[in-house]
């Protein structure tokens, strides 16, 4: 099998700042390509054609060149770049493109780690210029990708089936309640206590023994709760008798985080003794008689009430704000019968459960994705009749 350098395969331009003042009198649109382009079509740009900008065809390979996203790839795409991105123009016609956009894929991570900037990441060129590509017959390349696009089509589609859930319970919310219009309660009539937790360091590891963990912000801000989001505290640092732990049905909300973090909140679904809260988090015990926390944790992820705490938040940098105690409890939601709540946490309990399978499913597709991935760039994957054997 030929390996040959990206440098060899490949001339790499930057892309340019677009500016509007240098318009081509044709007015001809083209679409402008982010970095979100490189990821799906979700959010296509149109732009007027410019004089001197860089323009790529669907043969080139894009990546993005600056930001916490360096190092994501693309392909098949056409129109003008920002100086975010850059291309990889092919210097012959003698290789199958999308087998090599897809190895570069599997590079991505290798670039980010090798990249300059303290703040703002940058792609080493060199370093993307000294990639070797096992480069097997054309034939055998176009056969390759096409397994690995079979494959990233699967994944693809588990994925939109748990985003459909998703909007499945909105459905179901909607259904029973309507619009977050009316109010009748606030937060502070439906709970029994709020408490922080405790300010204090510890080391990114797996905990040893009987050793305790504190949580970390990112433990509630998918919206679910993440146990393994800890960090192992040193004994002198730990106060035993200031200690929070997480309990069943209570609710951890992040009070400090950024604009669109602050608030971020989970359920905790079992008691946990070797896990604390960190003074970051708050933990929400519910007065059950009157609330279901299912339902209430549903109310406070809404975007109506993420909002309302994004705007009571205060911080002198929009990058960090952080929520009071008071005006948190102050916010005003809409609390219906009993019963209702306890038939709309069933139904999420349900679909939370079925989500929960299809996530596993999902992590074994992607792991068996990435075996592939080693096969087929090793030289070790072989194809028949548009099958890996």
């Amino acid at each position: 099998m030929r390996v040959k350098r990206i440098g060899d395969l490949f001339t790499i331009s930057k892309g340019k700042k677009y500016d509007e003042t240098q318009l081509n009198d044709s007015n001809e649109m083209v679409r402008y390509l982010q970095i979100e382009d490189l990821r799906n079509d979700k959010n296509i740009k149109m732009v007027n054609r410019i004089d001197n900008g860089v323009y790529v065809t669907s043969n080139d390979v894009l990546i993005a060149w600056d930001g916490a996203n360096a190092g994501t790839f693309g392909y098949n795409l056409t129109g003008i770049i920002g100086s975010t991105l850059a291309v990889l123009r092919p210097r012959d016609s003698n290789n199958y493109i999308p087998y090599i956009a897809k190895f570069l894929r599997s590079k991505s991570l290798f670039l980010r780690e090798n990249c300059t900037g303290a703040t703002i990441p940058h792609i080493q060129k060199k370093v993307l210029e000294d990639i070797e590509v096992p480069l097997p017959s054309f034939e055998q390349q176009k056969e390759i990708a096409y397994i690995l696009d079979k494959a990233e089509a699967i994944i693809d589609k588990r994925k939109q089936a748990i985003a459909k859930l998703d909007e499945l319970v909105q459905a179901v919310f909607l259904d029973m309640f309507g619009q977050f219009s009316d109010t009748n309660c606030k937060i502070k009539d439906v709970i029994i206590s709020l408490q922080a937790g405790l300010s204090t360091g510890g080391e990114t590891r797996q905990k040893q023994g009987s050793e305790l963990g504190v949580l970390t912000t990112s433990a509630v801000t998918s919206g679910e709760f993440i146990d393994t989001a800890y960090k192992v505290p040193s004994e002198k640092d730990i106060k035993l008798n200031k200690l929070v732990f997480p309990t069943k049905n209570s609710i951890l909300v992040s009070r400090m985080n950024t604009r669109e973090l602050v608030g971020a909140s989970a359920i905790i679904e079992k008691d946990y003794n070797d896990l604390f809260i960190p003074d970051r988090l708050w933990k929400l015990t519910l007065d059950q008689r009157i609330v279901n926390p299912y339902y209430f944790l549903f109310v406070i992820q809404a975007k109506k009430i993420r909002d309302e705490v994004s705007r009571l938040s205060s911080g002198t940098s929009g990058s960090m704000l952080n929520i009071s105690q008071e005006k948190y409890l102050g916010i005003d939601f809409y609390l219906p019968a009993k019963q209702l709540q306890d038939q709309f946490a069933s139904m999420i309990i349900q679909i939370r459960n079925t989500k929960n399978k299809m996530k596993l499913q999902l992590q074994q597709l992607e792991s068996n994705f990435q075996a592939l991935l080693q096969k087929a760039f090793k030289g070790e994957l072989t194809v028949k009749d548009g099958v890996a054997v």
